[in-house]
């Protein structure tokens, strides 16, 4: 194994672990509004992302104007997804609302049909079908409502971080940088939260204010740990242990709430897992 291959699987290992400590901090914070959290989460993702353009003296600018357009849808999906995974955070098992955040890679192969017009081919497809049967055992439509609505909109979320996911990579074809979308983006639901945020806006203890900037520094660490990743090693190769973000959100969940996810749970992780792995492999062997 090539030392830049093993410094991308080490830092994308190093993503999940960052972003599974998050849900963590998020679910800590207590019983605070989804919008708030994301207003907090996104406002310190701010200062990194302004922090990181000065330090390389990236221009603030998108370019042509036209990828104003990108920009600004990346950020409607983004907000969702983040809105609906904070919500589904607090009324789930950490692990199950993780597992369902990470439908968004088959999310984005459907819109990138729709949108890029990339061909679906029968692999992809038996994977996207895979996939959504593991989403069904962790969702469990029709056993309790209670559970159903926040599984559904942690998929909701997952599909949200999907359509987004799509749009960073059209903007990024389009010429716009990474540290530029990223502020775009924080920006833009720090704004989006507020209206949402204020009619039901809880005064947060000393505690819960911890825990809620804890979360954008865990947040941030993610992003620094899972840009560096993809600049050691192309993700067809090392995308796959972004899965380990379960292995410690089960563990996490475990040891600060006593969580034990239920067996069709955990045969949902096992099926999305493999539908994952599946995809990864064929992507391996076209580039290779």
């Amino acid at each position: 194994m090539n030392s830049s291959r093993t410094k991308g699987i080490l830092c994308v290992i190093s993503a999940a672990f960052f972003f599974s400590l998050m849900t963590l901090f998020l679910k800590l914070a207590g019983d605070l509004p989804a919008f708030e959290k994301s207003f907090f989460r996104n406002f310190v993702a701010i200062f990194f992302a302004a922090a990181t353009i000065i330090r390389y003296r990236i221009p603030l600018t998108v370019g042509n104007p036209s990828n104003l357009k990108y920009l600004i849808a990346r950020s409607a999906g983004g907000t969702i997804g983040i809105f609906c995974n904070f919500y589904a955070v607090d009324h789930l098992v950490l692990s199950d609302a993780n597992m369902l955040n990470k439908l968004s890679p088959f999310f984005a192969v459907i819109f990138s049909f729709f949108l890029l017009k990339e061909r679906i081919r029968p692999v992809q497809l038996f994977c996207l079908t895979l996939a959504f049967c593991g989403a069904l055992l962790i969702i469990k439509p029709g056993i309790s409502s209670l559970a159903t609505f926040p599984a559904l909109l942690g998929a909701i979320g997952g599909m949200g971080a999907g359509f987004a996911y799509t749009f960073v990579r059209i903007a990024s074809q389009h010429g716009v940088k990474g540290p530029i979308i990223v502020l775009f983006f924080s920006v833009f639901s720090c704004l989006a939260s507020i209206p949402l945020m204020l009619p039901v806006f809880v005064m947060p203890s000393v505690k819960q204010l911890v825990f809620l900037f804890l979360t954008g520094f865990a947040a941030a660490g993610g992003q620094f740990s899972i840009t560096a990743a993809y600049s050691f090693a192309p993700a067809r190769e090392i995308s796959v242990y972004d899965y380990s973000q379960i292995i410690f959100a089960a563990l996490l969940g475990f040891l600060f709430f006593g969580e034990i996810p239920d067996l069709l749970s955990v045969a949902g992780y096992f099926t999305i897992a493999a539908a994952s792995l599946i995809m990864f492999e064929v992507n391996k062997k076209d580039f290779s």
